[in-house]
This record gives C-alpha cells, sequence and structure tokens, in this order.
C-alpha cells in the first residue's frame, strides 16, 4: 500500500513548556484528511536542502483536537534542522508532513507499568501516561537536561514519577539507566516502554531482556537519537544494532 502524500501544515502558534521544551501547535488545510485520534503517533517532517533535494525528521504528535496536533520540540544550541525550524517559526508559516506513522503505547492489560526515556521520549511518555487506566501502578524514570526542565504530567495517581538530572545526556549515558535499576522490581506482569539516546537505550535493553527477562511481548525499548549523527546515520546505526541483537 502506498503512503498518502505529505500534507501541508500551517502554524498556528508557539508555546514554550519549558526552556528547552517548546511545542507548536499545527492546523490547516493539512488537518482536513488527517486522521483522528492521533495523539503518540509518529509524524515525519519534510526539509529541503539547498539542492532541492528532501529530507525527513521523526516527531510525535503530542495532543490532537478537531482543527490542530502539538508537536513538541527539544531546543538546543547545536540543534538539528527541525529543532531550527520550531524556533524560528511564526504563525502563518508552512510545513509540509508525513504520516502518521504507528503508536507505541504499553499494554493496558499489565499487572504494572514502567516507563523510561530523556526528553525527546516525553510528549511519547506523556501520552501513555494520560492512556494508561486510572488503577495503573508503576514508575516512569524521566531524564531532563536541568530542574527547570521538569513539567508538571497527567497520570494515574498510584504512577511514581522520577525525574533524573543529566546536563550531558549522550555523553553521560549511565544515568537513566541506573536510575531505572534503582526502582524496586513489582510483583506481577510489568509492561515496560523505553525510548531514550542509543548508548542509554543498549543499556536499558540489556537490564530489562538479560536481567529482568521482561517478555518481548511486554517490552517496547528504543532509541530516538544517538550523540554525534543525524537521523539517516542513527537509523543505519538502528538497522546495524538490530541486527546484532537478533
Amino acid at each position: 500500500m502506498s503512503r498518502p502524500a505529505p500534507r501541508r501544515f500551517t502554524v498556528l502558534d508557539k508555546t514554550l513548556i519549558t526552556p528547552h521544551m517548546l511545542r507548536v501547535t499545527l492546523g490547516g488545510e493539512g488537518m482536513v484528511t488527517f486522521p483522528e485520534d492521533q495523539a503518540g503517533t509518529y509524524i515525519k517532517l519534510v526539509f529541503t536542502r539547498d539542492d532541492g533535494t528532501s529530507f525527513l525528521r521523526t516527531y510525535t504528535v503530542r495532543a490532537q483536537r478537531e482543527d490542530a496536533i502539538d508537536v513538541d520540540f527539544v531546543l538546543h544550541e547545536d540543534g538539528g534542522p527541525a529543532a531550527q525550524w520550531a524556533d524560528r517559526a511564526a504563525p502563518g508559516d508552512t510545513i509540509e508532513i508525513g504520516g502518521p506513522g504507528p503508536r507505541k503505547r504499553v499494554d493496558a492489560t499489565a499487572d504494572w507499568f514502567l516507563l523510561a526515556g530523556d526528553m525527546t521520549a516525553l510528549p511519547a511518555i506523556s501520552d501513555n501516561l494520560e492512556n494508561l487506566p486510572a488503577s495503573a501502578r508503576g514508575h516512569a524514570v524521566i531524564e531532563v537536561i536541568s530542574e527547570a526542565e521538569i513539567q508538571p504530567l497527567d497520570k494515574p495517581d498510584g504512577i511514581t514519577l522520577h525525574w533524573v538530572v543529566n546536563e550531558h545526556p549522550g555523553e553521560e549515558s549511565d544515568a537513566l539507566p541506573e536510575a531505572v535499576r534503582a526502582i524496586d522490581w513489582e510483583d506481577g506482569r510489568p509492561a515496560v516502554w523505553a525510548a531514550c539516546e542509543f548508548s542509554s537505550m543498549r543499556k536499558l535493553r540489556h537490564y530489562f531482556k538479560a536481567e529482568r527477562e521482561v517478555a518481548k511481548s511486554d517490552l517496547y525499548v528504543s532509541s530516538y537519537w544517538k550523540l554525534g549523527m543525524n537521523e539517516e546515520r542513527h537509523k543505519s546505526a538502528k538497522q546495524e544494532d538490530a541486527a546484532q541483537s537478533g
């Protein structure tokens, strides 16, 4: 089945959620054919190089309303083309967006839940938390670059939030895995969801699969970026890693 052509969206608004998390609200003609209920899915922002060729950057739909979607961008001094675009974008600007792609949510029937990730995964973690049953219990471990990046999240009362401050994600890849290891492993069948930088992801994957023996059906673990690599090179590294890890 062929993929639908990218849709053209218009920037409606921008909101700085925390000092380094910018929310861009998009609407316009793209919403006419955009499917309903796509919060938590991924989309592909289309950019054009100076030579006219296009390239994509992957982001999560943070929220959706009838006439708009929200997309959260992590801002850095040396941010990539998508973050730079978001920082400079103004209401009325347009962008082509492909997708949406599949949504990765935890199995809501599990006995308990463990979610872990860095700021790039925070939109998807937030969506997961918002869609857990009210009776859910477990933990969400979230790595941020400073205390100023901690934001209020809508979650069940039984989910405990653990904020991990790491000023140099990627360079210091042990912070998130060590915080996850410090969580008491609860009784019953877990549903585990984790996404972060490549090196941290590999350490978390080993912990979940080799040490905790989480069943494949109860585990989602992915890297959203790799230090020093753009999305194309990161994608190649992920494919090579997946082939080696089996």
